[in-house]
């Protein structure tokens, strides 16, 4: 009895002990596999890889047969004779030769998926760009909202210091209402912040799948970067996914071209089948009789195309067109890419300097602050001129704070431009998704109406 008196104690004390732990803080790493995991538009981009590999399996179905039953029944009423005709069978059709058409739509499905995995590999580094901007806009905005917070309660103090001296004689109206001007701006800043926070938090939420907690700090992912600006050119133009869909893309059409061509060849396929029929009659006439027949047949049929209207010839000129419209759109991605490493590249480089800036102008508004106060005590000063220097303090601890969030982004930018924002590199600790696991499971399959996950 005494013994289970302790263990409850120690259950109740250990419970205690637990809730009165702080909540362990997130970590952008933690935010990001979240996203990975979570993240809605991320799960329908790997869905539609998913409806992309069934296009394999669909092109291969050319080269397999195809098994047809038929049945029918009729019955006839003429002068008093009444006859039931049923039937039954069973046809084999099997092409032999399709202008290889089927060999080209197996390749081009192929080719189709290979875009598909490169665009869901882009729309992930979007996913996890998009957490890490998400992440540090929470961290940023609540910041802000603090520097508002602290520069309202500094302002409050200064009213009434201000009151204070205009009652004692040593102040005039002027100061009372310069304070109180300065007091009721910080209150509409203070609330447009704790507005952006929310908003950001909001944000945040959509892209990571919950709503954000205590949040570490981040830093760049400075061992992560490319050596200079010709170096993550370099890489961007050999691994970005937008470009390497659109090689993908390119073949892809290139084999739309030639089963374009292939509809203008000849045809060749192979037919079987057998079907059994009975008939029964009111009419005993030997000429009719009743029982039942079976007949078997098998042949070839071949067809050639001569002249279709000009729609063959129409299609493949379309295809071609298509196939230069897509090398085109090559051209475009590598120029797209080009600009968004250049871009992003020298977005960090200024949000560096501008760190190293901003730390500088803090310390020295903050000390220009104090100054200023303590000749405000001796008359050397007015309250604007406190009003004043507050205000920079404020603006330099903001700006300081953009700045700190835009190193962070501006570096997970370059790894997105450059092709290299994924899971793997990043250390996340997730389970990577694989999409060529479904593809092995479907590409071959010739019957089956579950999906691989069981649906």
């Amino acid at each position: 009895m005494t013994f289970g008196i302790v263990r409850s104690l120690g259950a109740a004390l250990l419970l205690t002990v637990l809730l009165s732990l702080p909540a362990s803080a997130e970590t952008i790493k933690g935010a990001l596999a979240k996203a990975y995991e979570n993240n809605s538009r991320l799960n329908s981009a790997r869905a539609g890889v998913r409806v992309s590999d069934e296009n394999v399996a669909i092109a291969k179905s050319g080269y397999r047969p195809t098994i047809t039953g038929t049945a029918r029944a009729t019955y006839t009423s003429s002068r008093g004779i009444q006859t039931t005709v049923g039937s039954f069978g069973v046809t084999i059709n099997q092409t032999l030769f399709d202008g290889f058409r089927t060999k080209n739509n197996v390749a081009a499905a192929e080719a189709q998926v290979f875009a598909q995995r490169e665009n869901l590999r882009n729309t992930e580094q979007d996913i996890l760009f998009n957490a890490a901007s998400a992440y540090m806009d929470v961290i940023r905005d609540r910041r802000i909202a603090t520097f508002r917070k602290n520069n309202l309660a500094f302002l409050r103090e200064q009213v009434r210091a201000a009151n204070a001296r205009f009652e004692v004689g040593e102040g005039t109206r002027t100061d009372v209402a310069q304070a109180q001007a300065g007091q009721s701006s910080s209150l509409a800043q203070l609330n447009a912040a704790e507005a952006q926070a929310i908003s950001s938090a909001a944000t945040y939420r959509q892209v990571v799948g919950e709503n954000p907690g205590k949040l570490n700090g981040a830093g760049s992912v400075s061992k992560l970067m490319p050596k200079s600006l010709d170096h993550a050119l370099e890489l961007a133009a050999g691994e970005h996914p937008a470009i390497l869909a659109n090689y993908h893309a390119i073949d892809a059409t290139e084999f739309g071209v030639k089963i374009a061509e292939g509809g203008l060849l000849p045809t060749l396929g192979a037919q079987a089948g057998v079907t059994r029929s009975a008939k029964r009659s009111s009419d005993p006439s030997f000429l009719s009789p009743d029982g039942t027949t079976d007949e078997a047949s098998i042949g070839l049929q071949l067809t050639v195309p001569i002249y279709q209207g000009g729609r063959g010839s129409a299609q493949v000129r379309q295809e071609k067109e298509r196939l230069g419209q897509a090398r085109i759109e090559l051209d475009v991605a590598r120029d797209q890419v080009r600009a968004a490493v250049t871009s992003s590249w020298t977005q960090m480089q200024a949000a560096q300097a501008s760190v190293v800036a901003n730390r500088q102008l803090v310390s020295a508004a903050q000390l220009a602050l104090d100054g200023v106060v303590e000749e405000r005590k001796v008359g050397q000063r007015t309250t604007l001129d406190v009003l004043n220097a507050q205000k920079d303090v404020t603006d330099a601890r903001i700006n300081l704070a953009q700045s700190e969030r835009d190193v962070v982004v501006a570096s997970y930018a370059v790894l997105s431009a450059t092709g290299r924002l994924n899971v793997r590199r990043l250390g996340l600790g997730v389970a990577e998704h694989k999409p060529e696991e479904h593809y092995k499971a479907v590409k071959d399959k010739w019957f089956g109406l579950r999906t691989p996950d069981g649906r």
